[in-house]
């Protein structure tokens, strides 16, 4: 096996145990175990178990941020964009779950600190310069408004991301359409359900 093969291999195995086990349940002993590969092997690629999960985080956030910025370049209005980037997180999650387990299990997203909330800031500044001009448009001078936006929309998303992780029912447009409605519409839909009859 080639170097980057092996470094390959290496931060595929980390990826899956980081993901089912977390940081501080990992040791360099399993992933060199599971890799069929000595512990030095390990340390001559990544140092240790540190470098190891800072370079398994940074290649999945590279790879959710990338698609995020595909989604929220293509034209749209900003029901469609929101639609997209909500689209884009539950695919990911689906399709890449290990990964998202990476980037969200030592660091919630509602500490604002670790590799996901760091990723969601990225992805907030995205959305706030699109939203931007959909700001300006309506003749509204405040540029704060679109970063008000931006942070309240992602974080709804990825909260919402969170929790559709363990359950994935409704289904992932389902999901996205619920967003989507709650963004425009607010909760106004949401009527008081009626009384059961007196019996």
């Amino acid at each position: 096996m080639s170097r980057p093969e092996r470094r390959r291999q290496l931060l595929d195995v980390g990826r899956g145990v980081f993901a089912s086990k977390g940081f501080d349940a990992t040791s360099v002993e399993e992933i060199a175990a599971r890799a069929e590969v000595s512990k030095p092997v390990v340390y001559e690629h990544f140092g240790g178990k540190q470098g190891l999960h800072a370079d398994v985080v940074d290649r999945e956030m590279q790879r959710l941020l990338a698609r995020f910025t595909t989604a929220l370049s293509a034209p749209g209005s900003p029901r469609e964009l929101l639609e997209r980037a909500a689209l884009v997180l539950l695919d990911y999650i689906e399709e890449d779950t290990d990964g998202f387990r990476v980037l969200t299990r030592d660091a919630p997203v509602t500490s604002g600190a670790g590799p996901f909330g760091s990723l969601m800031g990225e992805v907030a500044r995205k959305v706030e310069h699109i939203l931007g001009a959909h700001v300006a448009v309506r003749g509204s001078d405040d540029a704060g408004l679109a970063a008000l936006y931006s942070q309240a929309l992602v974080g709804m998303v990825a909260l919402a991301g969170q929790w559709w992780l363990d359950t994935r029912s409704p289904g992932k447009h389902e999901v996205a359409a619920h967003l989507v409605a709650l963004a425009y519409d607010g909760l106004s839909h949401l009527g008081p359900r009626s009384a059961p009859p007196a019996g």
